[in-house]
C-alpha cells in the first residue's frame, strides 16, 4: 500500500466543503491511471492511499474504517472491484465507493451499483465528471436516482 498525506496544503477553493479533506482510497493497478486520479483528487485530499488489486482494497477498508470514499477499479488481480466492493459493503455501508473502468459496457453501471458502489464512471476519467459525482455522492440532499447519462457516461 502506497500512503500519501497532505499537511498544511491549502484546499482548492473552488471546491465546495461537500468535498475538502476527504480520506480517500484509490484502487487502481495501473500506475497511469493511478497518477492521474490522485492529481485529479489530491487538491480536496487530507490523505490518500493505493492499493493495486481487490484483496488489498478490502484489507485496508477495514484496516481504515474512516475512509470516506473509495475509487474502485473493476478489472484487477487477485480479486476484481466488484467482489471487494461487495466485502466491503458486509462491514462498512457508509462508505463512498465511485467504480471506475475502460471497459465501459451496456449494464456495468447497473452492476456495479448491484454491487455496492455508489456510483460509477467510465474511462478515460474527466476531472470535472469526477469532481461533479464526488460531490453529488456527498451531497446529501440530492437525488441520486434522477441523474441522466450520455452515451459516452456524461451526465447530462
Amino acid at each position: 500500500m502506497v500512503k500519501i498525506v497532505f499537511e498544511n496544503v491549502p484546499m482548492d477553493k473552488s471546491e465546495d466543503n461537500l468535498i475538502n479533506n476527504l480520506k480517500i482510497l484509490i484502487v487502481e493497478d495501473d500506475l497511469a491511471s493511478e497518477t492521474y486520479i490522485t492529481i485529479v483528487v489530491k487538491n480536496f485530499s487530507k490523505e490518500i492511499l493505493v492499493v493495486r488489486n481487490g484483496v488489498e482494497a478490502v484489507e485496508t477498508c477495514h484496516d481504515n474504517p474512516d475512509l470516506d470514499l473509495i475509487l474502485m477499479d473493476i478489472k484487477l488481480p487477485k480479486m476484481d472491484g466488484y467482489e471487494a466492493t461487495r466485502q466491503i459493503r458486509e462491514f462498512n455501508k457508509d462508505v463512498i465507493i465511485i467504480a471506475q473502468t475502460a471497459r465501459a459496457l451496456t449494464g456495468d453501471r447497473e452492476k456495479a451499483i448491484e454491487a455496492g458502489c455508489n456510483d460509477y464512471i467510465s474511462k478515460p476519467i474527466s476531472k470535472a465528471l469526477l469532481i461533479e459525482l464526488i460531490k453529488m455522492c456527498f451531497d446529501k440532499s440530492a437525488d441520486s436516482g434522477k441523474r441522466e447519462y450520455r452515451s459516452d457516461g456524461s451526465l447530462r
